[in-house]
């Protein structure tokens, strides 16, 4: 798994559910903010991954397995 292929599942969830990233974020009462493209890096140029507290969150909000998700992130 790379951190490109995590952010691609996080996106693809999103369109699947006809949402943004941003909307996808705040259905699963997360910080609206937590997908944007701009936290993706820190202030040092470094990969940032999301972690497996919101990853949860947004499986749960959209009934998502975690295979279903895998298959998302290769797509």
């Amino acid at each position: 798994m790379t951190n490109e292929e995590l952010w691609n599942g996080i996106i693809n969830l999103a369109a699947v559910n006809n949402m943004t990233c941003s909307g996808l974020a705040r259905f699963a009462n997360l910080d609206p903010t937590i997908f944007n493209k701009s936290k993706r890096t820190n202030k040092f140029g470094q990969l940032r991954w999301p972690s497996t507290y919101a990853l949860a969150k947004i499986l749960d909000a959209t009934h998502t397995s975690l295979e279903d998700f895998a298959k998302m992130m290769k797509s």
